[in-house]
């Protein structure tokens, strides 16, 4: 049932995971993303890794999927550009799950 995993971003970014089966996605607009979004919803995805730069754009998308058992939709980043944007989002997905967000690693030494 949810056994389909999708990616959507950057091109450079995704090209590399259609080898390993993943479904790829590139939109070229924000309408398009928004598409998307809806039609791995539909198709029954039981994974959507998304871009962390499209998270800002899909926010209302997103707050509507995270009410749904499946997808889940967890943030990629590449290695260009860091932000603490997916550690919070990783925070608080750990919460929901678990309580708690002792398993996330925080600190100064922090390799990333």
């Amino acid at each position: 049932m949810f056994d389909k995993v999708a990616i959507i971003g950057n091109f450079d970014l995704i090209f590399p995971l259609k080898a390993m089966g993943i479904k790829t996605f590139s939109p070229q607009s924000i309408e398009e993303a928004k598409r998307l979004m809806k039609r791995i919803k539909e198709e029954k995805y039981g994974l959507c890794l998304l871009d962390e730069n499209l998270f800002q754009p899909l926010k209302e998308e997103l707050e509507d999927l995270s009410k749904e058992f499946c997808p889940v939709v967890v943030g990629v980043s590449d290695y260009r550009r860091i932000t603490t944007y997916l550690e919070e989002m990783m925070s608080m997905m750990a919460i929901k799950a678990t309580g708690s967000d002792s398993l996330i690693k925080r600190g100064e030494d922090e390799t990333r």
